[in-house]
């Protein structure tokens, strides 16, 4: 299945082994969600490790550890639709953080909606009860 297909198809093909991948990526990593502050949408979940997190903090932008390319991401870097950081937070046994964003661009998505325009998150998809996949209105 090509990207294009995962990601605009209606097909459910969700990568269970993807904690598998992540961790023989060779980092040392926690879960990061970045959340819209106004609006509480839960925008992208992604991994961070101390460089990302020590970034986020310095650069007041939601900073991730790409698993894909190896390398730190700040999110918007390239695209433009940074994710200002409101404030950070972490869960009760320390191995996971909370991103409060604002975003500052047209979505935090790297996907587009059929008009060309960056999705505001990256769930916007439902699962139906056939385990097919439709778009959010």
């Amino acid at each position: 299945m090509n990207h294009h297909e995962l990601e605009e198809g209606k097909a459910l093909r969700i990568d269970f082994k993807k904690l598998a991948k992540v961790s023989g990526c060779g980092e040392d990593l926690i879960p990061a969600v970045a959340q819209d502050h106004d609006t509480g949408e839960v925008l992208i979940v992604g991994y961070a490790n101390e460089l990302a997190l020590q970034t986020a903090l310095n650069e007041n932008m939601a900073t991730f550890w790409s698993t894909s390319r190896n390398e730190l991401w700040i999110k918007g870097k390239t695209s433009g639709d940074y994710l200002e950081i409101v404030e950070v937070r972490v869960n009760c046994e320390q191995n996971s953080v909370l991103y409060r964003v604002r975003p500052k661009g047209q979505g935090a998505c790297h996907t587009k909606d059929k008009d060309g325009v960056a999705r505001s998150g990256c769930y916007y998809r439902i699962i139906d009860a056939e385990n097919k996949l439709r778009f959010r209105e």
